[in-house]
This record gives structure tokens, C-alpha cells and sequence, in this order.
């Protein structure tokens, strides 16, 4: 790669007016298809701050792309070397490189997280009328498909605000969508589409009322429940100041 590295600056030097080279970069990737199967390599350089040339790699076919005004006749020796250091060592080494570190995270590549969907609205205080929002939070892998509909067919994207894909603390995601709306009567659902779900998941904003109902019941139980306890603990505290009192037995 250093050998690469001073024959390329040597080119580059002798379509330049200026001896010195500022900075020279070189960004080198692989991929992996389905079934682990080898996919593409690229080779981009760089001198300056602008691309200089391109090699590209795929099913043992080489493409290659100068931007710059180097003389074919001055390329084509130093290519042919480094075709072939391409193909036997640069290619297999990236390809196996990447397949071990992938089998070193396969468990985190490989888990699926379902997200949490909530769909609310709130009074904007600002505009006088309401905002709904759709959240999806502490889904894993990265990518969800989050769509908000208004009486059955898709919200437009310049009435959206938000879609912004954030990171959670855990290493989940989470994303949020929202909507301003007026004191109308449309219906409006959330539907998620994720690697996690078997189905597209939908809520409606219908929905939300009768959640909060649970919790108020759930709360309220929580409550009586509670308030018989206290009740049994004072009669048990009392009947035991009845057997050490005396006179309270009288």
C-alpha cells in the first residue's frame, strides 16, 4: 500500500505545477451480498480534497474512472500491477476481514427488537388546534418504515414534521412523526413496518382514550387495595395491644 501510495503521488505530481502534494487520501470498502457472498470493492483516491481516480471491483470485472489529467500511456503500466494486487491480495483480505468481524457480532447484527408505537394527540397552545404524533421507540435494527394516515390514505411528507432516526441510550432507536392539526373529525392511524414484526403494526388514535381509561382502573385498584391493607394491619395492631393491655381485656 506504501509502494501504491508513492507511485500514484509520482503521477499526480506530474500533471501538477507545484512539486509538493498537500494531501493525498485513499478510501478502500467491501461488501458482503446475501449468503455471505462477496459483492463489490472500491478503491476512491483522492489529492487536494477532490477524487482523483476510481477503481471498482465486481464478478472479476475491473472498471476504472480518472478525473484528473494524468496521460493514459503514464497509467496503464502502473494499473496492470495494480489490478492484479487488487484481485489476489486487496479483495481477499477486505472479503475475509469482513466476514470474520460480522461473525464476531453476529448476536447484535442478527437480534430484533419490536418497537413501542404510540399514537397521541396534544393541544398546541401556539396554533390554537392540536398536534398527533406517532413514536416508535426501543427498536432494533435501525431501519422502520413510519407512516401516519388520515381517514385511511397516507399523510403528505410537507405536512410532517420530525422522521428523524435517534439513537436511544440502550443501542435501540427511535423515531417520531407529527402532524398539526385543526378541531376536524378525521381519523388518523399510525402504521410501523420492522424486520421485528411479522405484520405491519397500525394504532389508532381512537385507541389511546380507552389505554388511559385502563390505567386510571388500574390505578384505582391499586388504590383500594391498598386502602384494605392499611385497614387489615390497624385491626391486627389493635387486637394486639387488646392481649397486652389488661384493662382493654376487661
Amino acid at each position: 500500500m506504501y509502494d501504491s501510495f508513492l507511485r500514484r503521488s509520482a503521477l499526480l505530481r506530474q500533471d501538477s505545477q507545484n512539486d509538493s502534494l498537500d494531501v493525498y487520501q485513499t478510501l478502500v470498502f467491501c461488501e458482503l451480498l446475501d449468503l455471505d457472498k462477496p459483492g463489490q470493492m472500491i478503491i476512491r483516491d483522492a489529492a487536494r480534497g477532490s477524487t482523483t481516480d476510481e477503481l471498482h471491483y465486481f464478478n472479476n470485472t475491473f472498471t476504472y474512472t480518472v478525473t484528473v489529467n494524468i496521460k493514459q500511456e503514464l497509467i496503464k503500466p502502473h494499473l496492470e500491477v495494480f489490478k492484479q494486487e487488487f484481485a489476489h491480495t486487496f479483495y481477499p483480505v477486505c472479503i475475509t476481514t469482513l466476514k470474520n468481524y460480522l461473525k464476531k457480532r453476529e448476536d447484535q447484527i442478527n437480534k430484533k427488537i419490536t418497537p413501542n408505537i404510540t399514537l397521541t394527540q396534544t393541544a398546541n397552545s401556539d396554533s390554537g388546534g392540536f398536534r398527533v404524533s406517532c413514536l416508535a421507540t426501543g427498536f432494533y435494527p435501525r431501519h422502520i418504515n413510519l407512516t401516519l394516515f388520515r381517514d385511511g390514505q397516507p399523510v403528505s411528507d410537507h405536512e410532517i414534521t420530525g422522521g428523524d432516526l435517534l439513537p436511544n441510550g440502550d443501542g435501540t432507536y427511535q423515531m417520531r412523526k407529527s402532524l398539526e392539526i385543526s378541531a376536524d373529525k378525521h381519523k388518523y392511524t399510525c402504521s410501523a413496518t420492522h424486520l421485528s414484526l411479522d405484520n405491519k403494526l397500525i394504532i389508532d388514535l381512537e385507541d389511546e382514550p380507552s389505554r388511559l381509561h385502563i390505567g386510571v382502573a388500574v390505578l384505582m385498584l391499586v388504590c383500594a387495595i391498598s386502602v384494605i391493607l392499611a385497614v387489615f394491619w390497624m385491626r391486627r395492631q389493635a387486637g394486639r395491644q387488646r392481649l397486652i393491655d389488661p384493662d382493654l381485656m376487661l
